[in-house]
């Protein structure tokens, strides 16, 4: 089981997972450095073929490639193993396509830094910001979320979080998609490690998701199943 967060003691690292991410990874890397300047940002580039990967140099970011697309769970992992192996205490994850503010890294990253919290998430408020289908798919998983954990999720879909190392050395889903995500949160709650929320802006005015409505829907569907009694019984 993953040890509790303690206050760290080196550096923080970003991990931008990115497929096809050329019109929008330059601004994203710049805003990141600019909230977090004392962090490393590591740009996952998931098999892109617009030229991600250099966009992403050309703004000062270590650039991971993958030479096929695997999935967002897998440059997810990817990132964070390089971070961990680079000595990062913690690790911030925010996604590539504009939907996620780099400018509020310190407020998600605050409860870990205090020792306070092991995960935070960056939730995102279900207003009319979110299309109606994301807001229905959010709330569930949510909703599920909460059972698992015994405490209120606002939003379990968010890819923006802060995890502490311990987090990111002991929770390691095999995902390869956005269902990586998901097997993250609800293992970190299973474990009984302490999630936290943080509000962030919701923004969907940036680059088309990758997400695919039904396929991915149905791979988070079946990570919840592993969790069915709590889910039926609540948390322990």
């Amino acid at each position: 089981m993953p040890g509790r967060a303690e206050p760290p003691r080196r550096g923080m690292a970003v991990v931008i997972p990115a497929y096809q991410a050329a019109a929008t990874i330059q601004e994203i890397v710049a805003r990141v450095r600019r909230a977090a300047p004392d962090a490393i940002v590591y740009v996952v580039d998931d098999g892109s073929t617009d030229g991600t990967a250099a966009a992403g140099r050309e703004q000062g970011a270590v650039v991971l490639l993958h030479r096929h697309n695997h999935g967002k769970g897998a440059a997810l992992r990817s990132g964070i193993e390089r971070a961990l192996s680079d000595g990062a205490h913690i690790i911030v994850t925010i996604d590539a396509d504009g939907q996620h503010a780099p400018e509020e890294i310190p407020r998600v990253v605050a409860p870990v830094q205090s020792g306070d919290a092991d995960l935070v998430l960056g939730a995102r408020r279900r207003g009319r910001a979110m299309p109606l289908g994301r807001r229905c798919s959010n709330w569930l998983s949510s909703a599920l979320a909460s059972r698992v954990g015994g405490v209120t999720v606002p939003d379990a879909q968010t890819g923006f979080r802060a995890m502490s190392r311990p987090v990111a050395e002991g929770i390691r889903p095999a995902e390869q998609g956005y269902d990586f995500e998901i097997a993250f949160l609800l293992a970190t709650l299973a474990e009984g490690l302490r999630v936290r929320s943080v509000r962030v802006p919701t923004i969907y005015a940036g680059q088309p998701s990758h997400f695919r409505g039904l396929v991915d829907t149905w791979r988070q569907a079946r990570v919840f199943t592993r969790y069915g009694r709590q889910i039926i019984f609540g948390a322990r």
